[in-house]
């Protein structure tokens, strides 16, 4: 559509130009580095296991120690620990793994299975995919980085829903330039058509990915939780949190377990030896009982794995280590298996390989559209001034006006940026020309 569209569909569609243009401004920062963390996260289970393959299967022959003694040996490698969790790994011939708490952070120990030596130490916050999930949440910079990482989600979406009204072919000829690109066509109208296809193709993916993080950011999951408890919807125990404490510990205490500082009780061995049998989907993390609100005497047994569906939490006798009780994923509200169902797809982990495939490929996508977009905006910028779409000359319409209220509401941190550039243009930046010039908030 030109510029000379008049009316309130012309204003309309020039106000949704210039909101794909400065979202697509903010994100593309963010999307790169969202989608080459993300992309790597999604490979967690196998380069884990790659990185520590030095661990496994050296157990060789002969009577093992006992899971007392490798917790032991654990703790004493790290002077003023307490417990944290311990593995139970599928082959008894591996190095356990044993997670304590020191103070300085929690430290991953690997302890031969046999000698109950201790192999290797690592920071938790030093593990690799734990750096990646760091820099994915909060940019390493903590909760600032968290509420960055929110407001590029939120803008995000933003970006891809106004992208799609661009894209909506109205005076198209056929689907050339509209689900497959103009190869032949140079310049301007093959990077526009390779932005719009691939844009139209990952869009569905990428909100997909935004909207199933929601959960795991500080405000809109913070919020989420607060509803969720005020109506509520509860039920079994929500193994998902919001803000930082989705980033911090996450993988080794999840559920609220804290640390254990007196050891292990001497019924240690026969829970290992009760659950080992069962052949829960890996990681098995046993745990002691939590000293975090909501508190529990029990100590559990429970399936870490990050297909979530699959995750079962057995609560353990702690005189005789036998299991007493069983949840599973179908113990949980309804909203928290919907939630579940999400962030194991975000993660790779719902349907395997397929999952991370197309993870990988919505990821390079999303690359893809911040490379074609800084193209054509490079291309068509004029000398001087940030090459801006012209702000609109009239009235957006009602339905617009809606929209974006209904996304300020329903993305807080979303609605508290429009308001915060509201105030800032019409109190700065309409006021200094040269700036204003610049924006292409009015003519020269």
């Amino acid at each position: 559509m030109s510029g000379r569209t008049t009316g309130n569909a012309g204003a309309a569609y020039r106000a949704i130009w210039r909101w794909h243009f400065y979202a697509g401004l903010f994100c593309v920062p963010f999307v790169i580095v969202l989608a080459l963390t993300g992309s790597t996260y999604l490979f967690k289970p196998q380069v884990e296991a790659w990185l520590e393959r030095s661990y496994d299967g050296i157990g060789g022959t002969g009577a093992s120690a006992s899971a007392a003694a490798q917790v032991g040996a654990a703790l004493a490698a790290v002077p003023g620990s307490s417990l944290r969790s311990y593995e139970v790994r599928a082959d008894a011939a591996d190095a356990a793994r044993v997670t304590v708490a020191g103070p300085d952070g929690d430290v991953r120990v690997f302890v031969h299975p046999r000698s109950a030596a201790v192999l290797g130490m690592v920071p938790e916050d030093e593990r690799l995919m734990q750096v990646v999930k760091t820099i994915h949440g909060e940019l390493l910079i903590g909760d600032s980085g968290a509420i960055l990482v929110e407001l590029a989600a939120s803008w995000a979406i933003v970006m891809i829903v106004t992208g799609l009204y661009l894209w909506w072919p109205r005076k198209a000829a056929g689907l050339a330039g509209v689900l497959y690109p103009r190869l032949k066509q140079g310049g301007r109208q093959f990077w526009r058509d390779l932005h719009a296809v691939i844009g139209i193709w990952v869009s569905a993916f990428a909100l997909c990915l935004l909207l199933s993080g929601l959960p795991w950011t500080n405000v809109w999951g913070g919020a989420f939780k607060d509803i969720k408890q005020a109506t509520g919807m509860t039920g079994g125990k929500q193994d998902w949190k919001a803000g930082m404490a989705a980033h911090v510990h996450h993988d080794h205490a999840p559920g609220g377990h804290g640390a254990h500082p007196a050891g292990v009780p001497d019924s240690f061995d026969a829970m290992v030896a009760a659950v080992r049998p069962l052949r829960l989907p890996p990681p098995v993390l046993i745990q002691p009982p939590s000293d975090r609100w909501p508190k529990s005497p029990d100590w559990v047994a429970r399936s870490d794995t990050q297909n979530r569906p699959q995750r079962v939490m057995l609560v353990l006798d702690p005189a005789t280590g036998a299991v007493v009780r069983r949840e599973g994923f179908g113990d949980s509200h309804l909203v928290d298996r919907i939630v579940g169902y999400g962030i194991a797809a975000h993660e790779g982990q719902l349907f395997g390989p397929l999952n991370q495939a197309l993870g990988v490929l919505t990821a390079l996508s999303l690359i893809g559209l911040s490379v074609t977009g800084y193209v054509m905006w490079w291309q068509r910028r004029p000398d001087g001034r940030l090459g801006a779409p012209p702000a609109p000359d009239g009235r957006i319409g009602v339905g617009l006006a809606v929209l974006i209220l209904a996304l300020a509401v329903f993305l807080p941190v979303l609605g508290a940026s429009l308001i915060a550039i509201a105030l800032f243009e019409w109190l700065v930046l309409r006021r200094v020309r040269p700036v204003s010039i610049w924006l292409g908030l009015r003519t020269a």
